[in-house]
């Protein structure tokens, strides 16, 4: 049996056990501890959510790698109202500077009930914001944000709820629950 940990990594944290600030809570070390356990793919500092880790290394390549195509869903807070012309636009694939990405599943939706964040969240009064649910099947580098860039909707807060089957719905930030496959 493969151990799989499901970590709601909070915002400002690595997706790394090493290598963050000395003396500063900032990477997986402080919030896992289960050994030999390592993230299965990665997640941005100033984003937040599920991230899997495991010590099946066939496992975190299934999870992690692009060939697989393992959907992942994601709610995101962006500045703007997200009209049905930037959601068709995400659908469908927007072109990047590293090319154009695979259709995606994008829908518009309330303020889902989520935790509050650490660093508030940027708010301005003459400028509305709204809620969507992306689904991609890729995962290159910050591309959730650059979608929602590229059709003119910055992103103010980033929140991967699932990934295939897990979702990180029910754990804590900064907790994980794990399990066996």
């Amino acid at each position: 049996m493969s151990r799989l940990v499901l970590l709601n990594k909070p915002f400002g944290v690595l997706s790394q056990f090493t290598g963050g600030k000395e003396g500063v809570d900032d990477t997986l070390a402080h919030l896992v501890d289960v050994p030999g356990v390592y993230p299965a793919g990665r997640l941005d500092k100033d984003s937040e959510g599920l991230l899997l880790l495991t010590d099946d290394g066939r496992l975190q390549s299934r999870i992690a790698e692009p060939r697989y195509k393992m959907a992942k869903t994601y709610l995101v807070q962006v500045e703007g109202e997200a009209d049905d012309d930037a959601l068709e636009k995400l659908a469908h694939g927007v072109e990047l500077k590293d090319g154009m990405t695979r259709p995606a599943r994008a829908k518009r939706i309330e303020p889902p009930p989520v935790w509050d964040r650490d660093a508030p969240v940027r708010y301005r009064k003459s400028v509305p914001d709204s809620w969507i649910a992306l689904e991609i099947t890729e995962g290159r580098n910050r591309q959730v944000r650059r979608m929602t860039a590229a059709v003119r909707l910055p992103t103010l807060r980033l929140i991967r709820w699932r990934i295939g089957d897990w979702s990180v719905d029910g754990i804590a930030p900064g907790t994980y629950r794990e399990i066996e496959v």
